[in-house]
């Protein structure tokens, strides 16, 4: 009989529905793999014991019939989501043991819908990072490994700690956030699926800030029908959060596995960088193949202000982060180291509170939104940002359903491979992930294949807004072509 943790999401619920095991025995099997799995790093705090009661509360109401969406199901909280009287810290110094008196408005949906919770995901500082190393915790461990090669991998970030337990069997599903690809590229990496909505598909509300403008939570599970459902929990309106927006929230599993044909899919030039990894440049011929076997029109499009797209974001994003990040000045919560006067409190507590991207990303933010240099970069940024928005305007108006794109660069590097020195080599991970959050449109990452080292590569499908139905139709062609991505080896376990 396979592990009840390592059964999907999907399969976990019908299992329960059927009275197969309870959700005491599955969270059992989720606690026992979270012990055995310490060295990866991925959870910042489990909470074993309150999973359990949760669990317990689940069977219940599955035995008397009132189950909900998610009864029962066991999953991990990335730390940037408040949860009630249970620690968080976006994985900074400076928000020490911080314990929120109230539930952010995503993770009150899944209890809602009868969710359990697992305990706390590890993630990037503030969400600023893209391997999960900047985190005051330390970095996850990728569960997966290079062929005939045992140094540690990223997982990806800032998402690192949600697609490194999914993917490791250490939770059913996770939530996560993405604001240039924090879902996306830890998802590629992982061989996992993960899914940024439409901007305001999801409450913001109790999610710790980076860059509002940019932000948007989103799942990452093991496969597409697993996100769907995951999703569907986690959307709709949030009178809470002023972004929200007041849409009907679809059954997004009943597109999964919709016939595609018929669909035009654009393959945009500009996303061929010089320099462009053959393996990924094959993968993405494959996967337009996919595409086009299941009886879509595959059609090249053009995306002309792609290429500002990264420097714009690494203007406007941390613009917003200097702005949201005022506010941990030691005063009221998290981290105080007492100073002369309250100006150098101010000075020292953050100092010590923030880890160098952090402090990197707040200058930066500071100096482009500073007089004299506000209309030079930040303003030009947001108009660069509404010609991106605009380019794929013009292109979903021609009759194009979705975008195929790569989802990274490269597979996954070892740990402390990219140097900080250089932090631009890190940025360019997010090369192919920034332009649909300047946009604000929803992008998924599915599995697509393996690199030359049995690592794992993920294609990314950009949509219309708010057709996160149509993402979710055409993943399912690539996931049941490419296969599923599980870890074979639980060599952490060792």
């Amino acid at each position: 009989m396979t592990a009840l943790n390592r059964l999907t999401l999907t399969q976990a619920r019908e299992g329960l529905a059927k009275r197969e095991f309870t959700s005491v025995e599955l969270t059992e099997s989720y606690v026992t793999a979270m012990e055995q799995a310490r060295g990866l790093n991925a959870y910042v705090l489990e909470t074993a014991e309150q999973a359990l009661a949760m669990a317990a509360e689940s069977d219940k109401r599955i035995d008397s019939g009132d189950a909900g969406k998610l009864e029962g199901l066991p999953l991990g909280i990335k730390d940037m989501f408040c949860t009630k009287d249970v620690r968080t810290t976006a994985c900074s110094k400076i928000l020490g043991d911080f314990v929120p008196p109230y539930e952010s408005s995503v993770t009150s949906r899944l209890w809602a819908d009868g969710a359990v919770m697992l305990g706390k995901l590890n993630n990037d500082e503030f969400a600023m990072g893209s391997s999960n190393e900047s985190s005051a915790f330390g970095p996850v461990v990728s569960p997966w490994q290079r062929e005939k090669d045992q140094a540690p991998l990223v997982p990806g970030g800032s998402s690192g700690g949600s697609a490194a337990a999914v993917a490791a069997f250490l939770c059913a599903g996770a939530t996560a956030t993405d604001t240039g690809g924090s879902i996306r590229q830890p998802a590629a990496f992982t061989g996992t699926v993960g899914i940024k909505p439409t901007y305001g598909r999801c409450s913001r509300y109790g999610i710790i800030a980076y860059a509002s403008s940019l932000d948007q939570a989103g799942p990452i599970a093991r496969t597409v029908n697993d996100a769907a459902v995951l999703l569907r929990s986690m959307a709709g309106f949030d009178p809470k959060d002023s972004t929200s927006v007041n849409r009907a929230v679809p059954d997004y599993e009943d597109a999964v596995g919709a016939s595609i044909r018929g669909k035009r899919i654009g393959i945009p030039r500009e996303y061929r960088v010089e320099g462009l990894d053959p393996e990924i440049a094959g993968l993405w011929e494959e996967g337009a193949q996919w595409l086009r076997d299941a009886g879509a029109e595959v059609v090249d499009i053009t995306l002309p202000h792609t290429k500002y797209a990264l420097p714009a974001y690494y203007i406007v994003a941390p613009a917003e982060a200097s702005s949201n990040l005022a506010r941990y000045d030691g005063v009221r919560y998290g981290l105080r180291v007492p100073g002369r006067d309250i100006a150098d409190m101010y000075e020292r507590t953050r100092a010590a509170g923030f880890g160098p991207e952090v402090r990197r990303r707040i200058m930066i933010g500071t100096y482009v939104l500073s007089a004299g240099y506000y209309d030079a970069y930040y303003l030009k940024a947001q108009k660069v940002r509404t010609l991106i928005k605009r380019d794929f305007d013009d292109v979903f108006a021609q009759g194009v359903d979705a975008v195929l794109t790569p989802a990274t660069p490269s597979a996954a590097f070892g740990i402390g491979e990219k140097s900080s020195a250089d932090p631009v080599e890190m940025y360019l991970q997010d090369v192919f992930t920034v332009t649909v959050n300047l946009a604000g449109l929803p992008g998924i990452s599915v599995p697509g294949g393996f690199s030359c080292n049995n690592l794992p590569l993920g294609l990314q499908l950009i949509g219309r807004p708010f057709e996160e139905e149509t993402l979710f139709s055409l993943a399912q062609v690539i996931e049941d072509a490419a296969g599923r991505f599980p870890v074979e080896d639980a060599w952490w376990e060792a």
